[in-house]
């Protein structure tokens, strides 16, 4: 037997086989894999949901929203940016994104006034969005509020732009009918809202090619996964109920340690008035059967920050210690996140300096210069 001559044979037909296969798959030899190749080749799977959760009203929150923005339209292309606002107010977003001045962004940011999204911070991250990342497409999933004005004036915009047989009017008047539903005829349930929530967001993801988006301004317990509060009826959460829709697809991240559902006497960082402090969780109270105006509040003390504070003006407003889950001394100062019947946040700020209120001890609120 001449084994060299078998080998050299098989040399020659694996070479032979080899070169072969280069000419039929020529994008196999010699070609660069890149992350764009990888994407392309990888379809489906490769589509993503980046829920952000925020504690609304908190400049570091939505700055650090822009930055991931900048970061995902920049690197990854992405383009469609999900709101917790109403399907009308994003859409007069993404036509103010298209005219010259601003009549329409500051309309909007009238129609908020008194609710926690109105804020300097929030203005300025739209405004730096049309400069800087013209393309954003903005979605709306959030029931109708501000219906009586930003609903109402973009009806009558569409109204005025022979569009009244468009899908944007039906959906207009669907999320109008949704915000008379939630605050007329529902009392301002929340798991009705978040019912809706949830349908929207479907409906405004699966209207996409295949395309990934991110989330802005959504409500830290929104975006957790698990279940709501007790006071918010303890339902599954609107990104659990994504997460059960779409799976891994779903990646959701709060911008603080700190959610809705974190456990009593935890450890936390807060950012107020541009510093960071630790803060000490206390846990929530249902406030739906005590106040018009509330749903739940919630409580951190901030540790080591009365010299910070005490000199800042006060509004006027008291807290009474005794309205506190837990022991209040006077040095110390607190951050209490306020649930309202929208929906919305608002967090507020209250020192112990002493003030006494008919016999009682009390907190009493200051601004945050």
């Amino acid at each position: 037997m001449h084994y060299p001559n078998i080998v050299n044979r098989v040399r020659v037909l694996s070479i032979l086989l080899i070169f072969i296969i280069m000419l039929v798959l020529p994008g196999c030899a010699g070609s660069q894999i890149t992350e764009n190749s990888i994407t392309q080749r990888s379809g489906p799977a490769e589509r993503r949901i980046h829920l952000f959760g925020e504690i609304h009203g908190l400049a570091a929150h939505v700055n650090r929203q822009l930055e991931l923005w900048e970061h995902y339209y920049t690197n990854y292309n992405l383009r469609h940016l999900f709101l917790e606002m109403p399907y009308f107010t994003a859409e007069f977003l993404n036509v103010w994104m298209k005219e010259e001045d601003d009549d329409i962004i500051e309309d909007i940011f009238s129609d908020l006034w008194g609710t926690a999204l109105f804020t300097a911070a929030n203005l300025e991250f739209f405004r730096t969005i049309k400069l800087e990342f013209p393309e954003t497409i903005f979605h709306g999933t959030d029931i109708g509020h501000q219906y009586l004005t930003t609903g109402t004036r973009f009806l009558d915009y569409l109204r005025q732009s022979g569009k009244e047989d468009s899908e944007q009017f039906r959906l207009t008047v669907e999320a109008i009918d949704q915000g008379r539903r939630f605050y007329v005829d529902s009392g301002g349930s929340h798991s009705l809202r978040v019912d809706m929530m949830v349908e929207n967001f479907i409906r405004e993801f699966d209207s996409l090619d295949n395309e990934s988006i991110m989330s802005a301004f959504y409500g830290a317990a929104h975006a957790s996964l698990g279940n709501y509060p007790a006071y918010l009826g303890s339902g599954v959460t609107m990104a659990s109920r994504l997460r059960q829709r779409y799976g891994v697809i779903v990646n959701t991240t709060s911008l603080s340690n700190q959610t809705i559902q974190t456990l009593v006497g935890t450890p936390d960082v807060l950012f107020v008035g541009g510093k960071e402090y630790t803060a000490t969780y206390f846990g929530g109270q249902n406030l739906s059967a005590r106040t018009t105006g509330y749903l739940s509040r919630e409580f951190w003390r901030l540790e080591n920050a009365y010299d910070d504070f005490k000199d800042n003006p006060l509004t006027g407003e008291l807290l009474p210690f005794n309205n506190y889950p837990m022991l209040v001394e006077t040095g110390q100062v607190f951050a209490v996140l306020y649930v309202l019947r929208d929906g919305s946040d608002q967090m507020m700020y209250y020192r112990a300096g002493g003030r006494v209120w008919r016999n009682i001890d009390t907190t009493e609120e200051f601004i945050i210069d």
